[in-house]
């Protein structure tokens, strides 16, 4: 494993900023008289932000998990999306809270939001741990925002490289072995 990897952005900054995001969120909710939310995260890596964010929130979090796919064989989205493993929960007239590591082009989250949606959800927001706006090609809302970062290929908390690198504690940039 010789890829060169620096530090984005450092451990403590991650996990001051999912402190502030829990406060902000459990906030927003309570205001409007929710006092229980479905916590949705996107797999595989959303799960480590969806973890730390659920025990920093101050309400009755509900857990369950999603992945999709619209990347198919290559390394750009297609477009369609499919959803390779589904909620175990009914988000039917649930206050749902997507949690999602990465937003880049927005394709994928784009079309789970309509999913949701369909599925009569009570209310959808979106929660993520890094955006990347200079990829964005669907427009997604996104209520809650970790870290704007540039057009580069970050790995660390959740977010891989050939599966690797999911385990480090922070935010790092990566340069493939030459």
């Amino acid at each position: 494993m010789g890829d060169k990897i620096s530090v984005l952005i450092p451990e403590e900054k991650v996990e001051e900023r999912i402190r502030e995001l829990g406060k902000q969120i459990g906030e927003d909710y309570k205001k409007e008289g929710v006092e229980e939310i479905l916590l949705i995260g996107i797999l595989k890596g959303g799960a480590f932000f969806a973890t730390e964010l659920a025990k920093r929130l101050d309400l009755q979090v509900m857990v369950d998990f999603m992945a999709a796919s619209s990347y198919g064989d290559s390394t750009e989205s297609n477009g369609n999306v499919k959803i390779t493993r589904d909620t175990d929960l009914s988000v039917e007239g649930r206050d749902i809270l997507i949690v999602e590591d990465i937003i880049d082009t927005g394709r994928t989250l784009k079309a789970l939001l309509e999913i949701i949606g369909q599925r009569g959800a009570k209310s959808i927001r979106l929660c993520t741990l890094l955006d990347k706006p200079d990829r964005r090609v669907s427009q997604v809302k996104v209520d809650y925002n970790g870290f704007k970062i540039p057009d580069v290929f970050v790995v660390g908390y959740g977010l891989d490289y050939a599966q690797r690198y999911r385990n480090l504690p922070y935010i790092g940039v990566v340069e493939p072995e030459k």
